[in-house]
């Protein structure tokens, strides 16, 4: 089962999950990270910003893999995943763009590109740790309700209450594409360590499902029962639908007492 941690807000939570990114880092400079888009990991985005600039981990040495990208969107386009993470993490961390790929969304043979993407990731080692976050229909990466659970990078089609949660990125819901590249819950699962953020009321049922309820392809996020190694951090919003929370808030105060005592 994953560790369930409760926090106050978004702030904290980008330090909590930072810290995890930074024992990483500073136990394998040579880290390769799975990343996400979107509104979630920016507070953690920013925490290992400010760690980088104090010198308090070096990411000179890390390679990073987004997790999806918009099909038919060219990379110069401003809501492209690469231009975002590209404003969101190789530009605050001072990456440079060689370190970190994201799935290709244009160009010839787009079929093949899933393929590339899943040999890429296979070259550098497979991905040692994933940030995740997880839409209010229970979606992880692009992976919508019904994709297999054991599906590798792939292309699909939108669903639509995924388009109208990203309309707000674009000016209108008629220009967010309908179709993208992703990698699968397979692939995600192969990481070795994963870390899921979640905020807000909206994502409350989601992550009740994901975490409380069977596993099945119905909330692609349930997966993360499955993975041996998975940290979920919410805020109080995110987590107000869960039957356990006293049981996850307890759990995580006897973990942060346990790392206090000096054996």
């Amino acid at each position: 089962m994953a560790e369930v941690i409760i926090v106050r807000d978004q702030s904290e939570a980008g330090s909590v999950a930072a810290s995890i990114f930074a024992r990483q880092i500073i136990a394998n400079p040579a880290t390769v990270l799975g990343l996400a888009t979107g509104s979630t990991p920016l507070t953690t985005y920013a925490a290992l910003a400010q760690a980088v600039r104090e010198g308090r981990i070096d990411v000179s040495g890390v390679r990073g893999f987004a997790l999806d990208e918009y099909l038919g969107v060219p990379p110069e386009h401003p809501e492209s995943y690469r231009s975002v993470i590209t404003r969101e993490v190789v530009e605050p961390l001072g990456l440079t763009p060689e370190q970190v790929f994201t799935p290709r969304g244009t160009g010839p043979d787009i079929a093949r590109a899933g393929a590339e993407y899943e040999a890429l990731i296979t070259d550098a080692g497979g991905i040692d740790i994933q940030i995740l976050g997880i839409g209010s229909n229970g979606h992880v990466g692009f992976n919508e309700p019904g994709s297999s659970l054991a599906s590798i990078t792939r292309i699909k089609a939108l669903a639509e209450q995924t388009r109208r949660d990203n309309a707000r990125f674009f000016g209108s819901l008629e220009e967010v594409p309908t179709h993208c590249i992703t990698q699968g819950l397979g692939t995600i699962l192969r990481a070795r360590q994963l870390v899921l953020l979640a905020f807000g009321s909206s994502k409350a049922k989601a992550v009740a499902a994901a975490l409380e309820g069977p596993v099945s392809s119905a909330v692609p996020g349930s997966v993360i029962q499955q993975h041996p190694r998975a940290t979920v951090i919410i805020d109080e919003d995110a987590a107000a639908r869960l039957a356990h929370a006293e049981y996850y808030r307890h759990a995580w105060k006897s973990a942060q007492d346990l790392r206090a005592v000096d054996f």
